[in-house]
């Protein structure tokens, strides 16, 4: 297979899948078993690419959250992003000097991606004919943020899956969750993408990098978490998330099974 259509197909799963709460490592682990497989660079950089494209589909709550923060309600808002993004940070580097080591076996990524399919058919079960608010307290802030450490512990666990569970158990309602969940991934994955990038040049001396193909990759995951983004903030606001954890559980025993 010619090493450009590769890099499509990975741009296109990391487009899909990082922001839908199916769990985007889940995948690329799956697809490592048909493609070549690529350096920590390459799904870092295109990962990046997802991530600028969710800045564009928010760019008008961004320009908001930005320039009119003086307002109570925006300024309250921007001060739990804040928080959140705080928490997970600091956990983050408690986790780095204890030298943590993400598991580097199929099993756990594939664990995490079932339980968190069984989590959501509950989580959804229990929400049945319950009214959620559209309110984002401090509560859900918080517990968003430690959840965003869960993600980062637990490879397979999905980031954007775990914390708009987080505040679907807390009592926020689906497409706030979601907003608040994509608004956070903005900073807390461009940041890890920032350093994991340094660190991957840094230990790259006298390899060759091929910028290219980074950028095809990166092109085409932007270009498809834009659409997919897009259709996900409409899909919430009269759907659950019940296909998505019946699709997890499919694709964590798929795993197990092939890996």
């Amino acid at each position: 297979m010619p090493e450009w259509i590769a890099v499509i197909c990975l741009g296109i799963i990391e487009g899909v899948t990082e922001f839908l709460p199916v769990s985007s490592t889940g995948h690329l682990l799956l697809a490592e078993h048909w493609l070549p497989r690529q350096s920590d660079l390459f799904n870092t950089v295109i990962q990046s690419g997802a991530v600028l494209a969710v800045m564009v589909v928010f760019w008008g709550r961004l320009e908001e959250l930005l320039f009119k923060w003086r307002d109570p309600s925006t300024r309250d808002y921007l001060l739990k992003l804040t928080v959140a993004f705080v928490i997970t940070g600091i956990g983050g580097l408690i986790l780095k000097k204890l030298h943590f080591k993400l598991p580097e076996t199929v099993t756990p990524v594939a664990g995490a991606t079932l339980i968190g399919g069984v989590l959501f058919l509950v989580v959804e079960q229990w929400l049945r004919n319950r009214a959620l608010s559209d309110q984002l307290t401090w509560r859900i802030a918080i517990a968003v943020g430690l959840a965003q450490l869960l993600a980062a512990v637990f490879p397979g666990t999905s980031r954007s899956g775990v914390t708009i569970l987080a505040a679907l158990v807390l009592g926020l309602n689906r497409s706030a969750a979601t907003e608040f969940s994509f608004l956070l991934g903005i900073p807390t994955l461009l940041a890890a993408a920032g350093l994991q990038t340094v660190s991957a040049l840094r230990h790259s001396a006298g390899e060759t990098i091929d910028w290219p193909m980074l950028l095809l990759g990166s092109i085409v995951a932007a270009v498809t978490a834009f659409a997919v983004v897009k259709w996900l903030l409409r899909f919430v606001q009269s759907h659950t998330f019940v296909g998505f954890a019946w699709y997890r559980i499919v694709l964590g025993i798929l795993m197990l099974v092939l890996m």
